[in-house]
């Protein structure tokens, strides 16, 4: 009986392939804007919100304070879609 055995480098270099953007340490995708990110969203989401991200990303990453801007920006249109969904 043959095992193939993984080696703990190609294990650690696997782990790292899963982690996420945020967990990575990506910067926030606002133009003009050098902090480190919270949250990472669809890019679609964010268009048209009046927070500023370069066009082509498909996903953008916000840091504090332009998550809570989307936020605020999307409330509205949040609790309307989450009112289609909702039942008695």
């Amino acid at each position: 009986m043959t095992f193939s055995y993984i080696k703990k480098s190609d294990i650690i270099v696997r782990f790292r392939t899963l982690m996420g953007l945020i967990s990575k340490g990506a910067k926030c995708s606002v133009t003009g804007c050098d902090n480190d990110g919270v949250r990472s969203l669809t890019a679609s989401k964010v268009d048209g919100t009046g927070v500023g991200i370069p066009h082509g990303l498909k996903k953008a990453i916000l840091c504090k304070e332009h998550y809570k801007e989307w936020k605020k920006a999307t409330k509205e249109d949040r609790d309307t879609e989450k009112a289609r969904f909702d039942r008695f």
